[in-house]
């Protein structure tokens, strides 16, 4: 399953469940609170009753020890539904024949705690039942739902799959053809020359682009020297850049990358740290702790936070190429910050795993 599929069906899962469960936890409070409101009444009427057996004068041997009675003189009129819930008991009030005279009756709340206490496991117990029938459901509900949504992924993955195998053939000839336009002595160094091979490798690094794309779900990290890479990586941009200066402070710097997937990085964004810098100007490269900074004087970036949108383009390129940085630095869980770099320019900052 793509990391967007997952998201996709986290977000529907946890939409549906958690609405089901808000309903499940709320009827199963008010249901509590309405028995609870029952066995109150129930322990009411119970007073009621021994009250009852004590005017007539009846043997009270079935009622246990959990009863009590005393009588009261009370000058002020007590209404008759007075119900009192002590913290060990509870009583009631009921008048004599006499005038000011009542009865008042008592009962331990123990066996209503107890019959309380066997409600409320019974409702928690049928409560996570249903949690789990309904979560199954959810389940299930998210996984049906994204079926459409996974073949429609599917199919574009197979058609871009062929699309980048189709275009291995012309890319490839277009850089040997350009190697070999190169070792003509009257074109060496031309302008014409010069942009005709910043734009095959500006089209060899989008056919890059799109193949690391489609190894994002499956690509393996290891823990390695990321040092070589960037050597590497700085080298190519050398050819493409002469007047562009390189300073790289790395020698051992370990982290746990796909090398391919780091490689594309690195390429995308010393490309466009070249591209968009001025004559003469420079690129450094160096590390602390275990962030990766990426430093140019160039152009600069008018607005950083965006510059990770899919739309976003300050010099009309197709924005694909930190696009596919943000994707990948994701996949790879590698967090990155783009600040200015003052008095000019922009700085690339790559905290790594």
């Amino acid at each position: 399953m793509h990391h967007h599929e997952k998201l996709a069906f986290l977000k529907f899962f946890l939409v549906y469940f958690i609405s089901i469960a808000l309903l499940i936890l709320a009827a199963g409070y008010f249901y509590f609170q309405q028995m609870q409101n029952h066995l109150l009444k129930e322990e009411e009427f119970s007073l009621i009753e021994y009250a009852r057996h004590i005017k007539m004068g009846r043997p009270l041997d079935k009622y246990s020890g959990e009863y009590h009675y005393t009588f009261k003189n009370i000058p002020k009129y007590i209404d008759i539904k007075n119900f009192s819930l002590g913290e060990t008991e509870f009583s009631k009030l009921l008048p004599m024949n006499k005038k000011g005279k009542y009865l008042q009756v008592f009962k331990s709340k123990k066996s209503f705690n107890e019959k309380r206490f066997s409600l409320q496991q019974k409702i928690i117990a049928i409560q996570i039942l249903l949690l789990l029938v309904f979560a199954y459901i959810s389940y299930i509900l998210a996984k049906n739902a994204l079926q459409p949504l996974r073949e429609s992924i599917l199919t574009l993955d197979k058609f871009a799959k062929d699309l980048i195998h189709d275009l291995n053939t012309p890319v490839t000839s277009m850089q040997l053809n350009m190697k070999l336009i190169e070792k003509i002595p009257q074109l060496h160094n031309t302008k014409a020359l010069i942009r005709l091979k910043k734009s095959i490798n500006n089209i060899s690094e989008l056919h890059e682009n799109l193949t690391i794309l489609l190894q994002e779900e499956t690509f393996q990290i290891h823990s390695q020297n990321i040092c070589p890479l960037i050597q590497e990586v700085a080298e190519i941009q050398k050819t493409l850049y002469p007047d562009i200066t390189f300073q790289i402070k790395c020698t051992a710097f370990k982290a746990k990358i796909n090398k391919h997937a780091m490689k594309q990085i690195l390429q995308n964004i010393l490309s466009n740290a070249c591209k968009y810098n001025k004559k003469d100007g420079y690129v450094k490269i160096y590390h602390k702790n275990n962030a990766l900074y990426i430093e140019d004087n160039g152009k600069g970036i008018k607005e950083p936070e965006k510059i990770f949108e899919r739309s976003y383009s300050d010099e009309n390129s197709s924005g694909l190429g930190l696009d596919i940085v943000k994707r990948l630095a994701y996949a790879m869980d590698i967090k990155i910050v783009v600040q200015k770099n003052e008095p000019a320019g922009t700085r690339f900052v790559l905290t790594l795993p």
